[in-house]
């Protein structure tokens, strides 16, 4: 059940860590890809843990480029939803009990996506962050960028176009 504003900073910390945990282990395809978030606030970063089966090219190695896909859409895809789950926590009341509760808003669907591949993805852990360009009520425009080792070297970005799910 939600609480006000009152509640201890660790039982804040850990109804929100939870509902993002829920949130994404309702997508198994992100588990089989390796995906998982790190939540500050409310801003996340994605990540994609290094896994054998992710290499596209052994002879450089390189990760494939439809799993660096993948994690562009999955990133983005999450950070919209996390919006739409943020804001309804924060508001307290019935909406608040439901995202506790595991009843997530649906998902929005892809209208389209484009990858930059920057450079190689190398066989080691990856990083993402977005960037919410437009949130409507029917689309929204998101903007992500990824990186391994070094943030200000990104090795591919993407722009998605999602249109958001009408009202139950």
């Amino acid at each position: 059940m939600s609480r006000g504003r009152n509640e201890p900073v660790q039982e804040v910390k850990a109804r929100r860590d939870a509902a993002l945990a829920r949130l994404t282990k309702s997508v198994p395809y992100m588990q089989f890809l390796g995906i998982s978030f790190d939540r500050r606030g409310d801003e996340l970063t994605a990540v994609l843990s290094y896994s054998d089966h992710l290499i596209g090219n052994p002879m450089l190695p390189a990760l494939h480029g439809g799993a660096i896909g993948a994690f562009l859409e999955s990133a983005a895809l999450v950070e919209v939803m996390w919006h739409q789950v943020w804001d309804r926590m924060e508001a307290s009341g019935p909406e608040a009990d439901a995202i506790e509760n595991g009843d997530f808003p649906d998902w929005p669907k892809v209208i389209d996506i484009t990858v930059d591949y920057l450079r190689s993805g190398l066989p080691r852990d990856a990083y993402a962050r977005t960037t919410i360009t437009r949130a409507g009520r029917r689309y929204a425009s998101v903007r992500v960028e990824a990186w391994q080792d070094n943030r200000e070297r990104p090795f591919a970005e993407a722009m998605v176009h999602l249109l958001m799910p009408q009202d139950r």
